[in-house]
């Protein structure tokens, strides 16, 4: 396996994935963005506070839900910074009706300057509750550009109204149609890549490939994922409380997208608990140092790695869960973007 350390120092054996207990410290841009989102969330609270309407009497549970939801979604599918600013220009962006599992879906087809090989499906991440094809704009922006492939962001069904599985069904039509259209345009061949709860749909994805049930991506790209369902690791613990996702917030996700106690084991979302992976395609694995998420994206790369599966591995220092959409002022999410369009183009070209 080729594994890059921070320190630039590639070898197999997982040395820069912290093995105390003790939480490191936030590196400085992470520190800055704690301070932000505090600021950010006090602010929002007293105009919440101030603007709230005389209670007539008590809203159900349904309704409240229903608003929570709501302002979430808003909240959560903007850009972190206005995309003038801090996306980087490409020849074009499309916005398109592709079939979904369940009739037509909206997306956002990214296509780079010059010669486009190959297609990337990305999967945002959002717990599989919110963000999409917004806040994940600038992100696509720049893998096109690294990669040089054309790049579709599907906007998937949501939960808690649509719980497994229609988030890898709608990303598996959505690969579908992908492979589809780079047979006609962009020499035929797919790659798969997402952010938390997106690099579990990914993973997935590529799962599935090598079993038949639709496309072989010949690369899958997996920025902090979740693939591990209820299994708990050490970086669970240390960062239970988390800087930017706590352990309570995990489960308060997974249980609005898994709503069938069989399901939590389901194959179609714990990839990692796979016990067999050869045959996969390559991956690129990056976790952040300070994620409650970090161990398990390290575990499937070790178990990648025994199963004969070429698997590139970084961990960034200081960083939070979720940095890669802070890349506009975070330079490890430049960082991890730019490694995963290296191997992507790469990939293609192969």
């Amino acid at each position: 396996m080729q594994k890059i350390a921070a320190n630039q120092v590639a070898m197999s054996d997982f040395s820069d994935v912290p093995q105390n207990s003790m939480p490191a410290r936030p590196n400085l841009p992470s520190r800055l963005l704690l301070r932000c989102i505090r600021w950010q969330e006090q602010l929002t609270r007293k105009r919440a506070e101030k603007d709230a309407p005389e209670a007539d009497g008590p809203q159900n549970a349904a309704q409240e839900i229903s608003a929570f939801l709501v302002r979430l979604r808003k909240a959560m599918d903007t850009p972190s910074f206005p995309l003038r600013l801090s996306s980087v220009p490409i020849r074009r962006v499309v916005t398109l009706s592709i079939p979904g599992a369940a009739g037509s879906m909206r997306a956002r087809l990214f296509i780079p300057y010059g010669r486009v090989r190959g297609a990337l499906l990305y999967l945002h991440g959002g717990g599989f509750v919110h963000c999409g094809l917004n806040s994940h704009y600038g992100i696509c922006c720049r893998l096109a550009r690294a990669s040089g492939a054309a790049v579709l962001l599907p906007d998937y069904r949501l939960a808690p109204e649509h719980p497994f599985p229609a988030a890898i069904d709608d990303s598996q039509a959505a690969l579908q149609w992908l492979a589809g259209a780079s047979a006609r345009y962009w020499g035929g061949k797919v790659a798969v890549a997402g952010d938390s709860a997106g690099g579990n749909l990914a993973a997935v994805l590529a799962q599935d490939g090598r079993a038949g049930l639709g496309p072989q991506p010949v690369m899958q790209v997996l920025y902090y994922p979740s693939l591990y369902g209820e299994k708990l690791f050490p970086s669970h613990r240390t960062y239970e409380k988390g800087y930017f996702l706590s352990r309570r917030s995990m489960e308060w996700y997974g249980d609005q997208y898994i709503q069938k106690p069989e399901h939590w084991k389901h194959p179609r979302f714990v990839p990692g608990l796979n016990p067999d992976l050869q045959g996969l395609p390559p991956a690129v694995i990056i976790t952040a140092e300070c994620d409650p998420m970090r161990d398990e994206g390290a575990a499937y790369a070790q178990a990648l790695e025994k199963a004969g599966v070429k698997v590139i591995y970084r961990c960034y220092p200081g960083a939070l869960h979720a940095f890669l959409n802070f890349y506009a002022f975070m330079p490890h999410g430049k960082a991890a973007l730019r490694l995963g369009g290296k191997a992507l183009k790469k990939a293609f070209a192969g």
